[in-house]
């Protein structure tokens, strides 16, 4: 039985040789590596980076905005506020105030006593804290 010879750089599969006897055994070929020659330099895939500041998320703009907040709001008033204070705008959704709505109701049940805002009456939430 012959072995089949692969010329692709890819591992090759084990092909199966048979003794004499009958038993199968499995052998694999290794693959030789080819490095190139230290003198070239590699050449820099990416740029580097500028510090620009990170944007912020809308649910961390929202627990600022509370926090500087003296009384309770909707995700409406949150979203307008963020907007107003230049912390957050949206990126032309339809309705970010859903989108914050169900954020901050996803944080308050995952996080429970340690989360950023507490409910504190039907649709409106205030700092935890």
């Amino acid at each position: 039985m012959a072995t089949k010879k692969t010329t692709s750089t890819r591992k090759p599969a084990a092909t199966k040789t048979t003794s004499s006897k009958g038993a199968t055994t499995a052998r694999t070929a290794k693959a030789t590596k080819t490095t190139p020659p230290a003198s070239e330099p590699k050449p820099d895939p990416k740029p580097a980076k500028t510090e620009e500041p990170k944007r912020m998320s809308a649910i961390n703009a929202a627990a600022k905005v509370l926090a500087e907040s003296k009384e309770p709001l909707n995700a409406k008033q949150m979203v307008e506020a963020m907007a107003a204070k230049g912390y957050w705008s949206s990126p032309g959704g339809k309705t970010p105030h859903a989108t914050l709505y169900s954020a901050i109701l996803r944080e308050i049940n995952t996080k429970g006593q340690g989360a950023r805002f507490k409910k504190t009456e039907r649709g409106k939430f205030a700092a935890n804290g």
